[in-house]
């Protein structure tokens, strides 16, 4: 009883597995010119059997073959799946075709319709073995080209698909890809139906190579079919790699005309034999892919599906990245974090590259490497860091970005020798750089994006010390309209949560707001956020910053290797943003558009800011002894309720 189990599982594992490659696409239909006619009941019935011996049999066939039934009101009928999905996927489309004929063909003698996987086609005349090449339909992408050599390139390769199909393998059929470039692969795939000679084959997808110039000069994706083959190019390896080199026989319909009866008792066999497995299989892709496709979407899935994706990222090859690594080797190695490792990289065109591997055992996954490629492939911006491509070969998850020569923010900010290198304006200009980021990501691009875990690791800087906002595996795009969300997986940093997300879950533009408070306070004193109430003044960074505010001593905040460079007026200022930034309650706080205007106006009257939030990390204010705490909130000589100017 297991093994008859683990069987059926394992053969509707497989038929999922090819599910999950692609989903079932409606190309086309038809009529071949016949006009609506009451048909005789014996040839109803006629194009009914042989659609359901056609069903039955795509299971257990090479993915085609053609038949007669009938000896009066006889129809001719071929199905033709593309070679690399034979077997149950097979029959799953060709089961779906044999449903919708009827509808797109109602009471027509002949008929055909097409899937992204398969071709199915009756008629009252012998149609085997004819060529096809009128007329012919075409779909192309939504890429253009970058390069106009492409074209010519596109039109040398698939001209070599079409001999290789012909000549050299007798085949039909063939795939390759080849590299275009150091960075970009682009992908063919060529086929006949298999009732034609191979001269007849080739005849009719040099008719379809014929048709790009037409059509699809300007495309980077295009597909072109007639009734008997097919061409299709694009920069996805689209199709399910398998065994070229097993050459399937070519049947000769004129040998075959006689053994029509032979050939269809065994169909009628088979499809009672398949029946209850088909069924069965049927049934699990049903219930388990649509589920999980409803719950979670695989990331190979994402990438590669440009529907979902829709995105110009580029799919660098793997061997590429081994060779620019060194294979991940440790002299390569930059650091790690909870994604995985960082190694850095030289592509072949001389860029140099951070390498960021998703790791077997991070604690992030699938979801957060979405994120990445989603946001930043769609976002553009001076203080963004750039994603160059990615990589989802033999089972690796790798982002491969800019390379940023001094690293992080934090890298600078809290080593005593390098945080040397940061002069007042280095500093002013990276709150600058954030704060332009930011109000890109909330305002000014395509999605309004909160970041949700921005702090000093994640700010990195180039080589003149440009700030760029990276690791965006935790952002969440907002909806037009839309101003909060709510989670219960809270995921970020203690210590630059809001009170609002690290208590209830609740995050906005504002979260972000209160992050970049906490880092202009980091960045000013040189000092951690976490970790700071154990020094010795016995609070929390933000409280220590607002007393002393509150005070008239805010400079006392400022971190002492600044002396020699900063301009008082302009250290006061970017406190007094940051305790505005960092206010308990959101609807306080300022949004980025703010910001932005207060850090570039020398002169503006700010609002003072309300008390800070008292959590930061796992500091509670709760935690001081009372008379300390009492002192802080007594000592608050401030007035309230200014609008924020616009």
């Amino acid at each position: 009883m297991l093994g008859t189990q683990l069987s059926v599982r394992s053969i509707c594992f497989g038929f999922l597995l090819s599910l999950s490659f692609s989903s079932l696409i409606y190309q086309g239909s038809y009529c071949e010119n016949t006009t609506q006619q009451p048909l005789t009941t014996a040839y109803k019935t006629n194009v009914e059997r042989i659609l359901s011996l056609m069903i039955s049999d795509a299971a257990t066939s090479k993915g085609y073959n053609y038949t007669t039934i009938g000896n009066n009101n006889t129809v001719y009928g071929l199905y033709d799946c593309r070679r690399d999905v034979v077997g149950y996927f097979c029959q799953f489309c060709v089961s779906n075709a044999a449903l919708e004929i009827p509808q797109h063909c109602p009471n027509r003698v002949s008929a055909m319709v097409w899937y992204d996987f398969c071709i199915l086609r009756y008629s009252n005349e012998n149609f085997f073995g004819k060529v096809l090449t009128h007329p012919t339909w075409h779909a192309v992408g939504n890429k253009n080209i970058s390069n106009k050599e492409e074209t010519k390139k596109a039109e040398d390769f698939m001209r070599s698909l079409i001999r290789k199909a012909t000549m050299e393998t007798s085949m039909l059929y063939y795939v390759d890809g080849f590299n275009l470039s150091f960075t970009q692969s682009r992908y063919g795939l060529v086929q006949c139906t298999k009732d034609l000679t191979n001269d007849g084959c080739r005849e009719c997808l040099e008719a379809m190579l014929a048709e790009v110039p037409k059509f699809c000069t300007q495309k980077l994706g295009w597909f072109i079919w007639s009734g008997t083959c097919m061409i299709k190019y694009d920069d996805y390896m689209f199709y399910i790699p398998n065994d070229q080199t097993s050459s399937i026989p070519v049947s000769n319909p004129e040998t075959d005309k006689h053994g029509g009866n032979k050939r269809s008792k065994i169909l009628i066999i088979s499809f009672y034999v398949m029946g209850s497995t088909t069924l069965l299989c049927l049934g699990v892709y049903l219930f388990l892919y649509r589920r999980r496709d409803g719950i979670r979407r695989s990331s190979f899935h994402k990438i590669q599906t440009e529907e979902m994706l829709n995105t110009d990222l580029p799919i660098i090859p793997l061997i590429t990245i081994l060779r620019s690594t060194d294979t991940f080797s440790e002299a390569a190695k930059l650091g790690e974090g909870g994604f995985g490792s960082v190694y850095k990289g030289i592509l072949p065109d001389g860029r140099q590259i951070a390498v960021k591997r998703l790791s077997e055992f991070s604690g992030q996954g699938s979801e957060e490497f979405n994120n990445e490629v989603m946001f930043i492939a769609k976002l553009q911006h001076r203080n963004l860091v750039r994603l160059y491509g990615c990589c989802l070969e033999e089972k690796e998850k790798i982002l491969v970005y800019e390379y940023m020569p001094n690293s992080s923010l934090y890298f600078h900010l809290f080593d005593d020798e390098k945080r040397k290198q940061l002069d007042w304006k280095v500093r002013l200009s990276i709150i600058n750089g954030i704060a332009r980021g930011l109000l890109y990501l909330h305002e000014d691009s395509r999605l309004r994006v909160i970041h949700r875990d921005l702090k000093t690791s994640n700010v990195l800087l180039d080589h003149d010390m440009n700030p760029k906002i990276s690791d965006f595996g935790l952002a969440k795009a907002f909806e037009i309209g839309q101003n909060q969300a709510n989670t219960k997986r809270i995921m970020g940093t203690y210590g630059y949560m809001a009170p609002e997300y690290a208590m209830q879950g609740l995050f906005s533009v504002k979260s972000d707001v209160f992050s970049f408070g906490v880092l202009v306070l980091e960045t000013i004193c040189g000092r951690k956020n976490n970790g700071f109430y154990l020094s010795e003044h016995d609070e929390t960074l933000l409280l220590y910053a607002w007393r002393i505010w509150c005070e008239g001593k805010c400079l006392e905040l400022m971190d002492p290797m600044l002396e020699k460079s900063f301009k008082a007026s302009e250290v006061e200022k970017c406190i007094h943003i940051a305790l505005l930034c960092v206010q308990e309650n959101a609807t306080y706080r300022p949004t980025m558009s703010d910001v932005v205007v207060m850090l570039g106006i020398d002169k503006l009257n700010l609002p003072k800011p309300k008390h800070p939030a008292f959590s930061v990390g796992r500091k509670f204010l709760g935690d001081e002894p009372k008379s300390k705490r009492s002192k802080n909130l007594l000592n608050t000589n401030v007035t309230i309720s200014i609008t924020l100017p616009r």
